[in-house]
């Protein structure tokens, strides 16, 4: 059995600094400048050690350096390492990795990275072989990634012990970065690649809320905004998203529609802030998170929303989160609890459990929450 395994080492650097994707080598010296470092390699070695008991009945091939071949040897295999760049690499290097692969005939390709990762997969293999994604980027709303890195490492486990193991095609999204960071989502489908049909594991494509939106994002920011009255010389970080922009306006300050603002006594003090900015800003006085639900998806942290880490959680305490989603969006999950994966197992499983969201301007709903390991 042959796997393919390709990592795109830079993807989701730009995360927690604020950039919203690594596109380009002048974002990506930003995002370092920035102090960002790598976190597609750490989350491709969670995914790599839930296949181990494959070790002796699979061959992987990958590529030189930290594009896979440093991970797959981390985790105790002996990977074929095929020729190819090392050092700084590009994205045509992940599309020429992932056209080996297809010629030596590879059964699946396991890829980490985000939506540009996953074009440049579909660019090499055009859907002329399985691939599972592990999600390591800043923008994942490709339908071609599995829920988080060990859920990744499971569907690859299941595709080599199950023969008869269906498959379906996924669509491939990216945006535009630069519109993206300019607070303006310019989605495009550039086509599909097949999947394990694994529904509980994959992730399924985003979708906005269902019902009367407007009236209830409406309700809510009324009542995050009496909140706010109410805790003088309280922080408020309003994390991404359309659900908080409504909070933002109400209090007639501008928004950053993807980005990270914080607010104080209703006025802003700080505009799409990365981590180190969030963290300088609030100190340790008090603080309050508001954040939203990524509809279809469940995410409440580790999705768009980097910028408030694992450090800022804890800075600010569980206790001091407030989650808002209209019933809409909550209904859009079906039975599938909320996730939070920032990438620290400790702060993930605060949140195993419940959690309240608010749904409403006086209605809550209690939402089984899932920190992911």
């Amino acid at each position: 059995m042959k796997l393919g395994f390709i990592v795109n080492p830079i993807a989701g650097m730009g995360g927690r600094v604020g950039l919203k994707g690594t596109d380009g080598p002048e974002v990506l010296a930003k995002a370092r400048s920035l102090g960002a470092t790598p976190e597609s390699p750490g989350k491709a070695i969670k995914a790599l050690k839930e296949i181990l008991p494959l070790k002796d009945k699979i061959q992987i091939y990958t590529y030189p350096g930290s594009m896979g071949e440093e991970e797959a040897i981390a985790v105790g295999f002996e990977p074929i390492v095929l020729e190819g760049a090392e050092g700084n690499t590009t994205p045509k290097d992940t599309e020429e990795a992932a056209q080996k692969m297809l010629e030596i005939g590879v059964d699946l390709i396991l890829f980490a990275g985000g939506d540009g990762t996953a074009r440049n997969i579909y660019n090499g293999v055009d859907g002329k072989v399985p691939v599972i994604g592990i999600p390591t980027g800043v923008k994942i709303h490709s339908a071609v990634y599995a829920n988080h890195p060990k859920a990744a490492g499971e569907v690859v486990l299941k595709f080599f012990q199950d023969d008869e193991m269906e498959t379906i095609e996924a669509e491939v999204m990216d945006i535009d970065e630069e519109a993206f960071r300019a607070g303006e989502v310019m989605a495009r489908l550039y086509g599909y690649m097949v999947i394990p049909l694994e529904e509980e594991l994959t992730q399924v494509t985003k979708s906005g809320g269902v019902g009367s939106e407007e009236e209830a994002l409406d309700a809510i920011s009324d009542k995050i905004i009496e909140m706010m009255e109410e805790d003088k010389d309280v922080y408020y970080i309003i994390g991404s998203g359309t659900s908080t922009r409504p909070i933002m306006e109400k209090l007639g300050l501008p928004n950053t529609l993807l980005g990270i603002d914080i607010v104080k006594n209703k006025q802003l003090v700080a505009s799409d802030v990365n981590e180190k900015q969030i963290l300088d800003t609030i100190k340790d006085d008090k603080a309050k998170i508001v954040v939203t639900v990524i509809g279809g998806q469940g995410y409440i942290f580790g999705r768009g929303n980097q910028q408030i880490s694992a450090e800022v959680i804890k800075r600010v305490g569980k206790e001091n989160i407030k989650v808002i989603a209209s019933k809409g969006k909550l209904l859009s999950l079906g039975n599938r609890p909320l996730l939070v994966d920032t990438g620290d197992e400790e702060v993930n499983s605060m949140f195993k459990g419940y959690i309240k969201v608010l749904s409403s301007y006086n209605i809550e709903s209690v939402i089984k929450v899932q920190g992911l390991q």
